[in-house]
């Protein structure tokens, strides 16, 4: 007891708190979602899985989810691009890097609300004479024929919704992999060089494969942060459907339509999602540590 009482005396705040605040909270959740609450007023009767079921009846849902899909496939492809490549020219040696790195990680620093706001005038969809923020700065540049409606693009939309999420995280993903590139050993790159290798195959057959628990990493946090996104969503362009999330659709549910069985269940998807993300996350870095334990 002397050995594992003082730590579990001090841990146990902390182990309460998630308890109530995080699995309990889930729980009365998944409760809410499984009754006919779809009132404010009424108490509910458990009606098992019919919420999650019927939801899929509902326009609104596929939409959402397919904007979800095309957010997820944009912002995480495009975060992992950037923040690899400006990790590699870092990793080259450029000079004045210490600036470089804070000015990349500096967009971290500013929530996504800010974000939102900054670039809704970035990305408004006004053009010729009423545009501003990028379509104004490609009509300066004489590249007019390239302005966009940018987030109110109803096929597009979504991909262009991603690109400040894209610019806030690529910084945290550089961060990352330039941590990936340095712990990579010197001596394997040698030993690669003088057996007659080029530095592209160094990095396609050394430095890469080594980086891969960093890419699936930064995966995972990227995927996670992606499928509930709401606040960056709703700071650039409101409750639009045609930029709707299963998080926004939430939110319209509980608190415009006054459903909370059905942005319960909603809420449901979005923890069974992310969970499909983190959770063979956490067995592969368990059977990790156990390997190499």
């Amino acid at each position: 007891m002397r050995r594992w009482l003082p730590g579990l005396l001090l841990l146990s705040p902390s182990i309460a708190a998630i308890a109530i605040f995080v699995y309990g909270m889930l729980g009365w959740n998944l409760q809410v979602a499984m009754t006919d609450r779809h009132d404010e007023i009424s108490e509910g009767r458990f009606v098992g899985l019919t919420n999650f079921v019927q939801l899929w009846d509902q326009p609104r849902w596929h939409i959402s989810v397919e904007h979800a899909v095309v957010f997820t496939l944009v912002f995480v492809g495009g975060a992992l691009l950037l923040g690899w490549l400006l990790a590699f020219l870092m990793e080259r040696g450029i000079r004045g890097e210490g600036t470089f790195r804070a000015i990349y990680l500096f967009p971290m620093a500013i929530s996504f609300v800010a974000t939102g706001i900054v670039w809704r005038w970035l990305m408004n969809a006004g053009t010729g004479e009423r545009a501003v923020g990028l379509n104004a700065l490609l009509d300066g540049l004489g590249l007019g024929f390239l302005q966009w409606q940018w987030f109110r693009d109803p096929d597009w939309g979504m991909a262009a919704m991603a690109i400040p999420a894209v610019w806030q995280m690529s910084g945290y993903v550089m961060a990352l992999f330039l941590a990936g590139f340095r712990g990579v050993p010197d001596e394997l790159r040698e030993a690669a060089r003088v057996d007659g290798a080029s530095e592209w195959k160094v990095y396609r057959h050394i430095v890469l494969p080594l980086l891969r628990p960093v890419t699936l990493s930064a995966l995972i946090i990227l995927g996670h942060i992606s499928l509930k996104v709401f606040d960056l969503i709703v700071a650039v362009a409101g409750t639009q459907v045609v930029t709707d999330v299963p998080a926004v659709f939430m939110w319209v549910a509980v608190f415009d339509s006054h459903d909370p069985a059905k942005g319960a269940t909603i809420a449901a998807y979005i923890v069974l999602s992310v969970t499909v993300f983190v959770v063979p996350y956490l067995i592969w870095s368990v059977r990790r540590e156990r390997r190499e334990s």
